[in-house]
């Protein structure tokens, strides 16, 4: 796995079983940079796990982390937008805790890596703003739309190892 990630996401899909890949919530963007977050957030945690300190940050980071991906898979499988949208609020909480405890891991990982995971997190975050209010019947969120402006492609292929 660490390979894959190492060498970006082009890389990463081609490990990605079929079962997966062939399923229509494979077309979700957010759906798939979620799961590539999941494993590059396995080798954060990883190295989070060897300081006494972050014990516990690495296992909040590590549920966060991988509750995105788990809520939009959800959230996609419910029949009314309703219960869409209620699902894809679940991750975008999921993806600003993750967001959050990255920040809080910035001592360990270092500055470069926690950036690129703060920064490719508020990319999905960006994508889930966008998804919620397309699911509710008047349209609406309860934010109004962020302006991310960061490169989605400089955080698939620069991945900065702990």
């Amino acid at each position: 796995m660490s390979e894959r990630v190492k060498h970006g996401y082009d890389e990463w899909v081609k490990g990605v079983p079929a079962a997966i890949t062939e399923d229509v919530l494979w077309k979700v963007e957010a759906y798939r940079l979620s799961l590539f977050i999941s494993d590059i957030c396995w080798l954060d945690v990883t190295k989070l796990m060897h300081d006494k300190r972050t014990l516990d940050l690495s296992d909040q980071l590590y549920r966060a982390t991988d509750s995105i991906g788990a809520n939009i898979a959800e959230g996609y499988s419910r029949s009314t937008g309703k219960d869409r949208a209620r699902f894809y609020e679940y991750a975008l909480g999921s993806a600003r805790e993750s967001r959050d405890w990255y920040y809080k891991a910035r001592h360990i990982l270092g500055e470069e890596v926690a950036m690129h995971r703060i920064n490719y997190v508020t990319q999905i975050i960006r994508l889930l703003v966008t998804m919620i209010p397309q699911q509710r019947s008047d349209g609406t969120i309860r934010e109004s739309g962020p302006d991310y402006a960061i490169s989605l492609d400089s955080l698939l292929y620069h991945i900065p190892l702990p």
